[in-house]
């Protein structure tokens, strides 16, 4: 290449870069703010409101909707923001149903969509419309294996499963059915309830009758808080796990003595002052609880919020890569901000360090959780 040529070149691409920079990213969030996953939703939407409205110089918008913990509702509300709004990202939901049906308007419109759902199917098997889809909850057997793992070591030879009757609690099955078998660790019994369901005797009694060591359940939210304690008030004295969707604040406070003694994986953010100092988390934990309490109030900040903060974080290290390619508004600043969440290296946010590539959306490791204990009404880390 001539030396005009590299000039000319050099050029386009400032102009470019230039062109870009005076346009605004708008984000589209759908969050369950509403619902039986509203304990879930609502940090989420109050995290939103702390995340950069300025990335590399360039105004970004948020325009945040409730999906009521609805998928269909979640569904309409994004393909108002693609249609209506443009919008060059997408964030939400918060439940693993509602994300996998928003999955398909993410690939039709080529908006990438980070989730704040935990279930794997969001992103697995990588195809065609999941490569528009990224997440920041930890996967479903990263956590069910820590699980596994821990009843193993505590002697647990039988486990019984209670878990929702949707894709969340499909995933965890799954999940845990697997990590279980590689451990010789027995599942008993596996029922299943819905999350507006007020009682769950029935199921809790042919899990008693099963005689488990320990008992897994496997759902979010305060709706998680039904099975444990009526498994207490029927006399269980084994030992009882949660998955990582119970870790927020509403939990402990409706849950009170009835969810003590809980065991459950969580992400680092949960424990972030107990953390040792060379955790790779625990700084941007800190900086995640200090910002929402400092808005919201002491000892009111939960993982929830925690996964809002990440995607925030992911946007903030991709979208400079893609304004040196594109102005946001078109959909090659779209296919830009894509390739380049693909792209996100070593990026230590409030619930782990991700690695993103073509085949992992998902981008977290062993490093994304820590295994707490509930104790007087608090998380505790177990070392």
């Amino acid at each position: 290449m001539t030396r005009t040529r590299r000039a000319i070149a050099a050029l386009a691409v400032a102009l470019l870069a230039g062109a870009a920079r005076g346009a605004e990213v708008n984000v589209g969030v759908t969050v369950s703010a509403t619902g039986p996953a509203a304990s879930i939703g609502i940090p989420s939407r109050k995290a939103i409101a702390l995340l950069p409205t300025t990335i590399d110089g360039v105004k970004v918008n948020y325009i945040v909707l409730d999906d009521a913990t609805d998928s269909t509702t979640a569904v309409k509300n994004v393909r108002k923001l693609t249609s209506e709004n443009e919008v060059d990202a997408l964030l939400g939901s918060n439940s693993t149903p509602a994300s996998l049906a928003m999955v398909d308007v993410a690939a039709e419109t080529e908006t990438p969509l980070i989730s704040l759902a935990a279930g794997s199917r969001i992103i697995e098997p990588m195809d065609e419309k999941r490569r528009w889809v990224f997440k920041t909850p930890q996967n479903d057997q990263l956590m069910a294996t820590a699980i596994a793992q821990h009843m193993v070591d505590r002697g647990v030879k039988k486990a019984a499963f209670i878990g929702f009757a949707d894709a969340y609690g499909d995933g965890w099955l799954t999940a845990f059915s697997k990590a279980a078998e590689r451990r010789n660790l027995k599942i008993v019994a596996r029922e299943r309830y819905n999350r507006l369901d007020t009682s769950v005797t029935g199921q809790v009694l042919k899990i008693l009758s099963a005689k488990p060591d320990a008992v897994l359940v496997g759902a979010s939210g305060t709706p998680a808080v039904l099975p444990q304690k009526t498994l207490v008030e029927r006399g269980y004295k084994g030992a009882v796990y949660q998955t990582h969707g119970v870790a927020n604040p509403d939990f402990l406070r409706v849950g009170g003595k009835g969810v003590e003694g809980a065991f459950l994986p969580t992400g680092p953010v949960v424990v972030a002052n107990q953390l040792p100092d060379d955790h790779p988390s625990k700084k941007a934990a800190l900086e995640f609880v200090r910002r929402y309490e400092v808005a919201n109030g002491p000892g009111t900040a939960s993982s929830f919020g925690a996964h809002a903060w990440d995607a925030g974080l992911l946007l903030k290290a991709a979208v400079p890569v893609a304004l040196e390619q594109a102005r946001p508004g078109t959909r090659q600043f779209r296919i830009a901000l894509r390739r380049a969440l693909e792209h996100v290296h070593d990026l230590r946010g409030a619930h782990g360090v991700f690695n993103m590539t073509s085949t992992d959306h998902g981008g977290l490791d062993l490093r994304a959780r820590v295994m707490v204990q509930i104790r007087n009404g608090t998380w505790q880390l177990i070392p």
